[in-house]
């Protein structure tokens, strides 16, 4: 495996729908050849019926989600191999109970909340957590670039409430480093600089609580 300039053994990118983050951690799997956990969003039969009648169809959306990932993280982040590799992840297991949160009625919610905490028993949380940041506007041109049909219809107002929810968590979430980026004005994909500068920052050593980097052109 190559060698990672990375203080942390499990790395994990976060960000709306949208924000780039599966194009960053493919890109740093490329690089480094480290282990690669992404999201099998595609697979869930539920989600191009949620965007059409989300009331209707949220929990089965989210059910599945959460058993997917609880499946993926027992197979990638087990304790015998975890201080081994470097260990990239597009999610969070978390991200399982905030789009619950938002999308489930209350008492929807409290049951999904129970089964998430019996199976979240043993999951360790990464040695960071980098969230990358764009604006709504920013986050709909993405989407719309990329294409996937069942997103066409995604709401400005309900990528403003996902994005309101993150930070709800990340204010009250004091045992891991929270390194937020805002990508508004990068391009890390096509511009190499950019991509340098996000890695940079990932190489710094942070202490637990949120940090915020932004970069202007």
């Amino acid at each position: 495996m190559k060698t990672t300039p990375f203080p942390y053994n499990y790395i994990a990118i976060e960000g709306n729908i949208g924000a780039g983050k599966t194009t960053l951690c493919q890109m740093l799997q490329k690089q480094y050849d480290c282990r690669l956990v992404l999201e099998q969003f595609a697979d869930n039969p539920f989600l191009p019926y949620f965007y059409e009648n989300p009331e209707r169809h949220a929990f089965s959306v989210e059910l599945f989600f959460m058993t997917e990932r609880h499946k993926q993280m027992q197979e990638n982040l087990s304790q015998g191999n975890l201080f081994q590799d470097l260990i990239i992840s597009d999610y969070i297991f978390l991200k399982t109970l905030l789009f619950a949160r938002k999308n489930l009625p209350a008492e929807e919610y409290r049951l999904f909340q129970r089964l998430f905490h019996i199976l979240n028993t043993n999951f360790r949380k990464p040695d960071l957590l980098v969230f990358l940041h764009r604006s709504v506007p920013n986050l709909l041109k993405n989407i719309k670039a990329r294409g996937r049909e069942y997103e066409q219809e995604i709401a400005p107002d309900y990528l403003q409430d996902i994005q309101d929810t993150y930070f709800e968590y990340f204010r009250t979430e004091q045992s891991i480093p929270i390194l937020i980026i805002d990508v508004e004005e990068l391009n890390f994909l096509s511009n190499k600089e950019h991509y340098k500068m996000i890695l940079e920052a990932m190489q710094e050593k942070y202490q637990p609580g949120m940090h915020h980097i932004s970069f202007v052109r």
